[in-house]
């Protein structure tokens, strides 16, 4: 079952993703001195940014008129809702910010082409970044799933402070929630 419309999903019609307990270990960890491209051609070392950081992660966005990368996408757990979870930090960016996140970033192992093309189609106020090598994803033990033949980050999203982890949600959903639900987190627990 493909859902066609990348905004309108049913999450019921979802198998919602279970606790696997492989993000368990990345609160307090730093994150490692890997340089990542992103959308708006920064190269971003993410333990190098100052104060406090939300990074979501998602396993990747689709393009509208096309097909997902499998015929079941939508069935497998916590793949369906790349566009909402984004969509959901687009539209709470300035409330982040309001309490107390210097910056947003999202983080897929996509190409930075693929994903500037997602980032200017949805007007996405913040940096992208492209994990295509996984350098990352191994350096943090990130979840991950085999989808395709492809390695993809499983959802989930990171606050950090200088450079720190200091909370993990994962698994995330439903994605169009995401925002929300860190944006409750920070109101709080503000920053230092």
């Amino acid at each position: 079952m493909n859902q066609p419309n990348l905004m309108g999903v049913d999450w019921s019609a979802i198998p919602v993703p279970e606790d696997d307990g492989a993000a368990a270990h990345l609160t307090g960890q730093r994150f490692p001195d890997v340089v990542l491209r992103a959308t708006n051609d920064e190269s971003i070392v993410l333990s190098q940014q100052p104060g406090r950081i939300v990074v979501f992660a998602y396993p990747r966005t689709g393009e509208p008129g096309k097909i997902g990368l499998t015929e079941d996408w939508d069935m497998i757990p916590g793949a369906r809702g790349c566009t909402p979870q984004t969509c959901s930090f687009r539209d709470l960016a300035g409330d982040l910010k309001a309490a107390g996140v210097k910056r947003v970033f999202g983080l897929s192992t996509q190409t930075t082409d693929y994903q500037r093309e997602m980032a200017e189609r949805l007007h996405v106020p913040f940096a992208v970044l492209s994990d295509a090598g996984l350098e990352l994803a191994r350096a943090l033990n990130l979840p991950v799933m085999e989808v395709a033949g492809q390695t993809l980050l499983k959802r989930l999203a990171l606050i950090a402070d200088d450079g720190v982890i200091t909370r993990v949600f994962y698994p995330v959903f439903p994605p169009d929630r995401s925002a929300a639900d860190v944006l409750a987190w920070l109101r709080v627990n503000p920053a230092g």
